[in-house]
C-alpha cells in the first residue's frame, strides 16, 4: 500500500501547495490524483530528480533552485489551464518542447539555467497573452521564433547564452555548443537524505489525515511480513563435501586463517562514477586513434585510452539509432553505475553523443576500467600464454568469478541483471591476477527489457550456475570448450574420474597441473563443475553451494600446503574470506 497514492486519493480539498525552502530531497509524491490542485510551488529545496506527478488542471509549477535531472514529460503540454511555470535553476535535461510557447492560458515562462536541447523554428507558435519567456543558458539551438519578436510591447523575452542563430553575439560559440551537448546525459544524482524527508512532505500536504494512514499501512506491512516467513519455504542446501575428512573440516571452522580479512566489499576503494565529455573521450584516445582501437563486435567497438591522470581506461562505443528509447538507455546506464563489486570491472563512466535538432542519441560511450593482464583463458588453455596458472590460482579465480556472478544475480539489490551467457573470454584478470568480469552483457539497445526480465526471472539462477559450470570444465581441464558437444565429451570425461581412483582424475585434468594439486581438493572441484552441467535444474547446486564447495577445495588445498612446507604463508586464505555454511541450510549471501 502507498502512502503517498494515498495521500493522493484523500487529500483532494487542498488547492495550493506553497512549500518554499524547505530542505525537502527526493522525489515529489504522486499528485495527479490531487483533481483541485492549482498552484504547485517548491522553489528553493533539493528535490529531483524526476518532473512533479500532477493533474492537468494545475495553473501553476514552481520549481526554481531545486535538483531536477529529468526531462520535461510530455503530459505538460496538455496542461490547458496552464498560466506560471518556473522551472529555471535546475539541471533539467533532454529537448525544450517549441509548444509550450503556445499553451492556451500560458503567461509566464521560465525554464532558464538548465541543461535543455532541441531546434527552434522561426515558425513556432507563441500564446498572444504570454509576457514573460527566459530560455537563457540552456543548449538550444535553431532560431529565435518571430513570434516572440513581434508580440506586445511590455513582452519580456530573455535567449542568452544558448546555440541560437542570432548573429547578436549573445550565444555561446558552436564548438561549445557540440561539447557540451555530447556530455548532457548526467545520472540523477542520488543524495544521501533523512529517510523520512518524502514522509515529512506528505504529512504537511495531508496533515492530520495520515496519521491514521500510516497506522494502518504498518499493520498491514506488520502482518504481511509475519505472513511470508510462514510460507516462505527454506531453500535445502545441497553440498557435495558431505562426506569430507573431519580433520579437514573441523580445520575449517576453527582456524582463524579462514576468517574474513580484508576483503569486505564496504572497505573496497573502488572507482567512483562520473559524467565524462567526449572532448575528454578524445583526448584519452588521440580522437580515437587506430592504434588504440581494441577490437569490435556487431554491436560496439573498443578502445583504450588514458586520462589526464595517468590512468588507463576502455571505452566502449554503441551506435544507436533514433527509434531506441532514451528513457532506456538511462534506465541501463544508472543500472550499470551501481554494479560495484571487487570481481566485476567498474564502470567509471558514460558520455552521450546526441543530434543537436531533436536531442536523441547517436552514440552511447562506456567507460571501464582497463585490465592489462588477459583474459583467464590466456592463463588456462592458450598453449602461446607466457604462463599458465597454478592449482591454487585457478581454484582463487573460480571463487572470484563464482562471486562475481553471485552479485550479478542478488548484490546490491539491483534489478533486472542476467548471467546473459557470461564465458570464460569475459573474465579477466588483474595485476594481482584477481578475476573480474568484464561483460554484463546488459541489453541496452533493447527495448524488451522488461519482457525479457519476466521471461527470464525464474530461470536467471539456473543459467548462471550452468555458465559457471563451462567455465569451471575449462579451468580443470586446459582445453577450450567452444561448443556444446566439447561441453558434453569433456564432462563425460571428468564424470566418469569422479569414481576412479586419484591416478585416474589426474589423468583427465590440465597436464599443467596434474602433479601440483591434491587429490581432495580436486575431487570436490570435479564434483561441482559436473553438478553445475546437470540436464535437470532440479540437480543443480545453487550459487551459495557453489561458493562453499569452492571454498571448500581451497582451503583443503591451503591446509595440504601449509603441513607440507611448515611454513604461515598461506596462498589462498588471505585472499578470500570463508563464511562456514555450518547448518548446511542457509540462504546467506558472501560477498
Amino acid at each position: 500500500m502507498d502512502i503517498y497514492l494515498i495521500c493522493s486519493e484523500i487529500c483532494i480539498i487542498f488547492v495550493y501547495f506553497h512549500f518554499r525552502r524547505n530542505n525537502f530531497t527526493g522525489d515529489v509524491p504522486d499528485l495527479s490524483g490531487v483533481e483541485n490542485l492549482q498552484v504547485l510551488d517548491l522553489e528553493d529545496n533539493s528535490l529531483g530528480p524526476k518532473f512533479p506527478q500532477v493533474s492537468s488542471k494545475i495553473q501553476s509549477i514552481v520549481l526554481r533552485n531545486n535538483k531536477f535531472t529529468a526531462g520535461i514529460p510530455e503530459k505538460v503540454q496538455s496542461y490547458h489551464q496552464l498560466e506560471h511555470m518556473d522551472i529555471s535553476s535546475n539541471r533539467f535535461m533532454g529537448p525544450f518542447p517549441p509548444s509550450l510557447l503556445s499553451l492556451p492560458s500560458i503567461t509566464y515562462l521560465n525554464v532558464a539555467g538548465n541543461k535543455l536541447t532541441g531546434m527552434l523554428f522561426d515558425d513556432n507558435q507563441c500564446n498572444a497573452g504570454l509576457d514573460f519567456v527566459d530560455l537563457s543558458t540552456n543548449l538550444l539551438s535553431g532560431r529565435l521564433p518571430s513570434c516572440l519578436l513581434t508580440g506586445p510591447k511590455d513582452r519580456i523575452v530573455r535567449y542568452s547564452n544558448n546555440c541560437l542563430a542570432t548573429g547578436d553575439g549573445t550565444q555561446h560559440p558552436f564548438s561549445f555548443c557540440r561539447n557540451e551537448a555530447l556530455a548532457v546525459g548526467i545520472l540523477p544524482h542520488h543524495h544521501k537524505h533523512i529517510p523520512g524527508s518524502k514522509v515529512v512532505l506528505a504529512l504537511i500536504i495531508c496533515g492530520s489525515i495520515i496519521g491514521g494512514v500510516v497506522l494502518v499501512c504498518a499493520t498491514i506491512i506488520v502482518v504481511r511480513k509475519f505472513l511470508a516467513k510462514i510460507a516462505t519455504p527454506r531453500k535445502t542446501t545441497r553440498s557435495i563435501v558431505e562426506n569430507a575428512a573431519s580433520t579437514y573440516t573441523s580445520k575449517l571452522f576453527t582456524d582463524a586463517n579462514y576468517v574474513t580479512r580484508t576483503m569486505k566489499l564496504g572497505s573496497l576503494s573502488l572507482p567512483s562514477y562520473r559524467t565524462f565529455s567526449s572532448e575528454e573521450l578524445k583526448v584519452a584516445t588521440n580522437n580515437f586513434d587506430a592504434a588504440t582501437f581494441i577490437g569490435n563486435s556487431s554491436d560496439d567497438q573498443l578502445y583504450r585510452g588514458q586520462l589526464k591522470d595517468g590512468s588507463y581506461i576502455t571505452i566502449r562505443c554503441l551506435q544507436t539509432k533514433r527509434k531506441n528509447s532514451s528513457q532506456n538507455f538511462m534506465y541501463h546506464i544508472e543500472l550499470m553505475s551501481k554494479l560495484r563489486h571487487h570481481h566485476l570491472i567498474s564502470t567509471l563512466g558514460h558520455c552521450f553523443e546526441c543530434y543537436l535538432d531533436d536531442s536523441s542519441v547517436s552514440r552511447i560511450f562506456l567507460v571501464f576500467e582497463y585490465i592489462s593482464n588477459g583474459t583467464l583463458r590466456s592463463w588456462i588453455s592458450d598453449k602461446h600464454a607466457k604462463g599458465r596458472l597454478t592449482w591454487t590460482q585457478r581454484i582463487a579465480a573460480a571463487i572470484g568469478v563464482a562471486r562475481g556472478m553471485q552479485f550479478l544475480h542478488t548484490g546490491g539489490n539491483v534489478p533486472g541483471v542476467f548471467s546473459n551467457n557470461i564465458k570464460i573470454t569475459d573474465i579477466l584478470l588483474d595485476q594481482n591476477f584477481v578475476a573480474k568480469i568484464c561483460s554484463y552483457n546488459l541489453p541496452i539497445l533493447n527495448e524488451n527489457v522488461m519482457e525479457q526480465k519476466s521471461t527470464r526471472a525464474n530461470y536467471e539462477e539456473k543459467l548462471l550456475v550452468y555458465d559457471f559450470g563451462v567455465i569451471l570444465l575449462e579451468i580443470i581441464s586446459g582445453k577450450q570448450i567452444n561448443t556444446k558437444n566439447e561441453v558434453r565429451v569433456t564432462e563425460n570425461q571428468l564424470q566418469e574420474s569422479i569414481m576412479s581412483n586419484a591416478m585416474s582424475r589426474k589423468n583427465v585434468v590440465d597436464p599443467a597441473i596434474r602433479n601440483s594439486c591434491l587429490d581432495e581438493s580436486l575431487k570436490t572441484m570435479i564434483e561441482i563443475c559436473c553438478r553445475c552441467l546437470e540436464q535437470d535444474t532440479e540437480d543443480m547446486p545453487s550459487v551459495e553451494d557453489v561458493i562453499w564447495n569452492l571454498q571448500f577445495a581451497a582451503q583443503v588445498e591451503d591446509s595440504w600446503r601449509k603441513d607440507s612446507s611448515s611454513s604461515d604463508a598461506s596462498p589462498i586464505s588471505h585472499l578470500y574470506s570463508f563464511k562456514p555454511n555450518l547448518s548446511r541450510n542457509s540462504n546467506s549471501t558472501y560477498v
